[in-house]
């Protein structure tokens, strides 16, 4: 069975979290502790040693996320929780970390769970922090590397690296300048979101280019984008005016 601590400024909030938990997942999740701040949660933490934090990221006068600095390799999973849907979920998704918007609803919960329960604690999780608060610091920007779920694990890839992602139903291929095929557990949509807007133009509805590694546009034949590599990618006749455009004012 797996254990579970919440931090939460609101008691309302956390007892609510609780009562979800006892109700829905008793026989998967035992929560041992709820703390409404980082700092309370601290004792509790190594007193207990969760399976599981289920950590509230906007308290007053307190970041969640300040939760990192007190843990060099946790030995727990953390899962965000949130009622801003905008607030750090791009970094926490680059991260590839867990999270849930509030209010809480058990079936997302219940679905949490099983992945969690599938998953093995690997020294990845501590890599996968590290890029949470590197994003967190230096804002999504200057982002320099993704965590993306694969279904072995996480595979942590350098942006720049990227050439371009081809959908693959549910899930894409990302291929890279080091000749990497890296299936990910992630639809084309959502890497579009996740990597940065100034850097990747989707052609067609199954890749998304960067930009950086394209050599040329053709009409002749089919239109399409050249890449350095010499490998020639459709473009979806929708898309080729913008994309012309964006190139030549590159």
């Amino acid at each position: 069975m797996l254990t579970a601590g919440i931090i939460d400024d609101e008691p309302r909030v956390a007892d609510s979290l609780k009562k979800i938990i006892e109700k829905y997942l008793s026989k998967k999740i035992r929560v041992v502790f709820v703390a409404h701040s980082v700092k309370e949660s601290l004792s509790q933490i190594h007193q207990h040693k969760p399976s599981i934090v289920f950590l509230d990221v906007e308290m007053p006068g307190e970041n969640g996320f300040e939760l990192f600095s007190h843990f060099d390799n946790p030995d727990f999973k953390v899962v965000i929780t949130t009622a801003y849907k905008e607030y750090a979920i791009n970094a926490i998704k680059h991260s590839a970390l867990d999270y849930l918007l509030k209010p809480i609803n058990h079936i997302e919960l219940l679905e949490l769970i099983k992945k969690l329960e599938k998953q093995e604690q690997n020294s990845r999780y501590k890599f996968q922090l590290d890029t949470l608060v590197s994003h967190l610091n230096s804002g999504t920007e200057a982002l320099s590397k993704i965590a993306l779920p694969t279904q072995s694990g996480i595979e942590f890839v350098k942006v720049n690296n990227i050439v371009y992602c081809q959908a693959e139903n549910s899930y894409s291929t990302i291929h890279t300048s080091l000749n990497e095929a890296i299936v990910v557990t992630k639809t084309l949509k959502t890497l579009e979101e996740l990597l940065p807007e100034n850097m990747f133009l989707r052609i067609h509805k199954s890749y998304l280019v960067n930009r950086n590694y394209i050599k040329s546009f053709h009409r002749a034949g089919g239109q399409g984008v050249m890449l350095e590599n010499g490998l020639l990618l459709p473009v979806a006749g929708s898309k080729a005016k913008t994309i012309v455009s964006l190139l030549t004012n590159a």
